[in-house]
């Protein structure tokens, strides 16, 4: 217990130290804000003409201006933008410490590897379930700004639900991006698999086989492909779950066998 605790306050240092934090944690902010702010050219079409092209997408959209719409935006946007965002979290917690060359250092404390892998992981999943919580908080309050119509209590907890379900799920594919920041020894391999991973997502949604794609599913389940898709059938709860425990089973079997020197 002692190592973990000390091995999780070392994480902490080092995002503390770091401006990482900082950039993540304005993104969760500014675009729930942003959201908002169409909301209101939505509502107020008018004023779309003032906004140049933000008005003019707002107006494509053609968004509804209720609160059943917009927790729906809400929900799909957390998720477009947290897979990235949590990927490179990971990213940036696992291959930092090849790109400032401090592994070396990292892998002579007396703990085990499994220890330190443990710690990068707990530290992550607060890190994102956070950003999540903020991204959530700060949607609604915009929400709430802009006055719009349709607030029940109902649509409100359901549209909780379906936000940190859909949290949950993306922060859980943020395993496989680690093992690549990992095996790749920095950034580079595991930013590149997060997009590569997000373009096979289109074509695989194309071909009619997202919901056996486990970076697809947490869309469908935010409702990406509409109401429908969110009641994903149990094997593709199973792929993904599969393919996160793959990815923390191949991580701390890096750590812990592959030649870190």
């Amino acid at each position: 217990m002692k190592n973990i605790l000390s091995a999780i306050w070392t994480e902490n240092l080092k995002i503390r130290r770091s401006k990482i934090f900082v950039i993540t944690l304005i993104l969760s902010v500014f675009v729930p804000l942003v959201m908002g702010f169409m909301i209101y050219i939505a509502k107020n079409p008018d004023l779309a003409y003032k906004f140049g092209l933000l008005g003019a997408k707002a107006t494509v959209l053609n968004l509804q201006a209720d609160w059943s719409t917009y927790l729906g935006l809400l929900n799909m946007a957390m998720v477009g933008i947290g897979i990235v965002l949590f990927g490179f979290i990971t990213s940036w917690v696992f291959g930092r410490e090849y790109s400032d060359h401090t592994v070396k250092d990292l892998l002579a404390l007396p703990m085990p590897r499994s220890t330190i892998v443990l710690a990068k992981f707990l530290v992550i999943v607060i890190w994102c379930i956070f950003l999540a919580f903020i991204f959530f908080i700060c949607g609604v309050l915009a929400g709430a700004v802009v006055q719009m119509p349709g607030w029940t209590n109902e649509l409100v907890f359901h549209g909780t639900k379906i936000f940190f379900g859909a949290s949950s799920l993306a922060i859980l594919l943020s395993t496989p991006v680690a093992f690549f920041a990992s095996f790749g020894r920095g950034y580079l391999s595991p930013v590149g698999f997060v997009l590569l991973a997000l373009i096979a997502s289109q074509f695989v949604g194309a071909l009619g086989f997202a919901q056996y794609f486990p970076w697809s599913i947490p869309m469908l389940y935010a409702g990406g492909a509409g109401a429908e898709g969110a009641h994903l059938g149990i094997i593709s709860y199973i792929i993904l779950l599969l393919t996160s425990g793959l990815g923390l089973i191949g991580t701390f079997a890096w750590w812990r066998n592959s030649d870190q020197t």
